[in-house]
């Protein structure tokens, strides 16, 4: 068999990720925070772009500087030029016809609350730096407990034991220990203790509680009493079901995280994308633009292109020219299937604008894609990390995409709705008497034909934070 090389044409398609397109799709997914973020930077590296002064009407377009000499501008650079008229990439995309007509600056200030300005709270190291530094105590001691709070977590405990403490800042052990003593009476009172039962007892010596049985209760039995196994306490302390429950209110006003209360970080409050309005029976949807620059093209270095005519200098500004475009279109283009992605829930979703989550119903990516002819991933993109303030709270976007639970009818609801009304059955509950997983489950069929496994209802619950039947039961 004979090898030879041979020539063949064949034609083909495929998508070629360049890097405007990647461009495109990575500022899709980007939240507002880091939109903000990368158009603050592209303003620092591009000449050619610049945040523009000037307030631009909803019904003119963004026009291309003008330039004096147009013998100057080849085919091309016309071209780019005549792209890069967009119209204002944020005002298009808001239902103006309605928006007009009542005082969104009001509806704004109510969304936003005071306390979305207040600072952040001081941090545990910083705070039990600050105590450390005005105790009286020597060089080494100081170093030993700058170590000790070093090695805290955010709960206030202490990650690694004296002895290692000891050899990092190469001090005795008793030192060490003497040092740690004196920390985990700090305020908080329990901070730098190893264990949460170390935690409590160091908090009942400083509450002068020396009664044995509490102390009891606290250095052995803190398992039973997270379990609730009441009676082998009563029978081993013989004392009544009041003298426990006396007890157990001292133990229960105890901190066992004595560190979770101060924030190493300040809070980071959602700033929504797009607030969706109820005005006159309808939705109104205003995208939100407070705070993103206006971009354009700078007439100062458009001149400077054109004076260039050849060279370097004409080309690298082409190329900036070129990319400020690009980022101007995929800013329009992320708006613009923003508005369209949120059209098509409000949709798909009314009842939930109308009367709230008990009304939502089940919706997947594919629904919303078929609808405004997307594809899934371009509508997986610009929902992630993006909010939409609502007339029932400000919600994330991937918040109305939830698979769906059968109803006797034939019917479906939204997953999300069952989990409401869940959390609604367990606050109205008798805390005495609470609904098992079993009774949830038999209520959902019963009263709205919901056809939900005891697990499912395990799971939901577990989801939203609360406990079994037997932890919620109130004993006393």
């Amino acid at each position: 068999m004979g090898l030879e090389l041979r020539q063949n044409l064949k034609l083909t398609q495929q998508l070629v990720m360049t890097p405007q397109l990647q461009q495109a799709i990575k500022l899709l997914q980007l939240s507002r925070f880091e939109l903000l973020e990368a158009v603050q930077q592209e303003l620092l590296e591009n000449p050619m772009l610049e945040e523009g002064t000037k307030e631009i009407s909803e019904e003119h377009e963004i026009q291309a500087p003008t330039v004096e000499r147009p013998e100057a501008v080849s085919f091309e650079d016309a071209e780019l030029m005549r792209n890069a008229d967009w119209e204002n990439y944020l005002g298009d995309f808001s239902s103006t016809g309605k928006q007009v007509q009542f005082k969104e600056t009001e509806a704004l200030e109510e969304m936003m609350s005071y306390e979305a300005r207040l600072s952040g709270k001081p941090s545990l190291d910083g705070h039990l730096l600050w105590q450390l530094c005005l105790s009286n105590i020597t060089e080494e001691e100081e170093m030993i407990g700058e170590a000790i709070i070093g090695n805290l977590d955010s709960q206030g405990y202490l990650m690694t034991s004296a002895e290692e403490i000891a050899s990092e800042t190469l001090s005795p052990l008793p030192l060490v220990e003497s040092m740690l003593h004196r920390l985990q009476r700090f305020d908080p009172v329990g901070v730098a203790a190893r264990s949460p039962r170390e935690c409590l007892l160091i908090q009942l010596e400083m509450l002068g509680q020396d009664d044995p049985i509490l102390v009891s209760l606290v250095d052995e039995h803190l398992e039973d009493i997270e379990k609730r196994r009441y009676k082998p306490l009563l029978r081993k302390f013989k004392i009544q079901m009041e003298d426990l429950k006396a007890y157990l209110d001292i133990i229960q006003s105890l901190d066992p995280m004595p560190g979770a209360s101060y924030g190493s970080e300040s809070t980071i409050y959602v700033s929504p994308d797009v607030f969706v309005y109820e005005y006159e029976g309808d939705f109104v949807i205003v995208m939100n633009d407070d705070g993103l620059p206006k971009l354009q093209l700078s007439p100062y270095y458009m001149d400077d292109m054109h004076l260039a005519v050849k060279g370097p200098d004409r080309e690298y500004l082409h190329d900036k020219m070129r990319s400020a475009m690009w980022l101007m279109k995929s800013l329009h283009q992320r708006q613009r299937t923003l508005y369209k992605v949120v059209e098509s829930i409000v949709r798909f979703q009314r009842g939930f604008f109308e009367h709230g989550v008990t009304k939502l119903k089940p919706l997947i990516l594919k629904d919303v894609a078929d609808d405004i002819e997307m594809h899934e991933s371009t509508v997986s993109r610009i929902t992630t990390s993006k909010y939409v303030a609502t007339p029932h709270g400000i919600v994330e976007l991937k918040f109305f995409f939830n698979s769906a639970l059968e109803m006797d009818d034939g019917t479906q609801v939204g997953s999300e709705s069952v989990k409401a009304i869940i959390k609604k059955m367990v606050s109205e509950e008798d805390s005495k008497h609470p609904y098992s997983d079993e009774k949830i489950a038999a209520v959902l069929k019963d009263k709205l034909d919901v056809n939900i496994a005891r697990r499912t209802v395990a799971k939901y619950r577990a989801v939203l934070g609360i406990d079994s039947s037997s932890k919620r039961k109130q004993v006393f």
